[in-house]
């Protein structure tokens, strides 16, 4: 993994486990709607959903992204840090009972720590190739992946339930919506990624998952992902294989309960049903 070049402030927080002074970092009193990254690693950290207005001095958040963080003891005896889970930057410390959020949480981070892509800078696509676990589980680690989550799309009933799809008369498919930095990744590589962690091939489902709501489709938001989709399908017959993809036009998204995301990531086990194969 490249790093990025640390400045020298940035070199004693990040690498040296400094601390940057009260109410001077950037992000102390900033609420952009984006996401924010690792200085050195650029591996997405926190949402914008995440962060609240606090009077510590420091950038604060009362979640992550789940798998971005790890919590060690400091070295103070204390105190609980927190750092990237790609680079083992430094990033502050957390603290729990003060009762300032909801989650009774909350996450102290040095500015000099983070970069932040704001949410216009942000591109979405959505895809659905069997069970949404599998697929976000593998997709969420791209580059240039800031965010994924687990949903249902191209439905006919709004605030669908997950039993709901699953009984197959709603309409909807397991979906993951991905927010990705087109600086870093194409929309064309990151739909050929998705072509080749699933079969497209298969037909009324994804190994052993059978049924409507495990159907291969890609929701193009635009006719530009409409078009790259669909010469990636192109491809694909070229190569003398016969993807049954469905290409559909941007349908409503509708995120899955909050047991559904990241499922893998929480309980520790591995997709069954879902692994790269080089199809191009």
């Amino acid at each position: 993994m490249g790093y990025r070049e640390l400045t020298p402030e940035e070199q004693k927080v990040v690498v040296n486990r400094g601390t940057e002074p009260p109410f001077s970092g950037r992000y102390c009193e900033f609420f952009d709607r984006g996401v924010y990254l690792c200085r050195r690693c650029g591996r997405p950290l926190y949402l914008s959903e995440h962060k609240f207005p606090c009077s510590c001095g420091w950038a604060s958040f009362d979640d992550e992204i789940p798998g971005a963080v790890i919590r060690r003891p400091d070295p103070d005896g204390h105190r609980t840090e927190i750092t990237c889970a790609g680079c083992a930057g430094h990033l502050g410390h957390v603290f729990q009972g003060e009762r300032l959020t909801v989650k009774n949480i909350r996450h102290c981070v040095n500015s000099l720590s983070l970069t932040f892509v704001p949410k216009e800078d942000l591109k979405r696509g959505l895809f659905a190739g069997g069970c949404f676990w599998g697929i976000q589980h593998i997709m969420k680690d791209l580059p240039g992946v800031v965010h994924s989550t687990c949903g249902y799309c191209g439905g006919t009933v709004d605030y669908p339930s997950y039993e709901q799809v699953c009984s197959g008369e709603t309409g909807h498919l397991e979906t993951v919506e991905v927010l990705f930095d087109p600086e870093k990744i194409s929309y064309r590589d990151l739909t050929r990624y998705f072509l080749e962690i699933h079969d497209p091939t298969q037909k009324g489902g994804q190994g052993p998952d059978l049924g409507d709501q495990y159907r291969s489709a890609i929701f193009a938001v635009d006719e530009e992902q409409r078009k790259a989709a669909e010469e990636l399908l192109d491809e694909l017959r070229d190569k003398g294989l016969e993807p049954v993809t469905e290409i559909r036009p941007e349908a409503r998204f509708w995120p899955a309960e909050p047991l559904h995301q990241h499922y893998y990531l929480r309980t520790g086990s591995a997709p069954y049903c879902h692994r790269r194969v080089a199809r191009f």
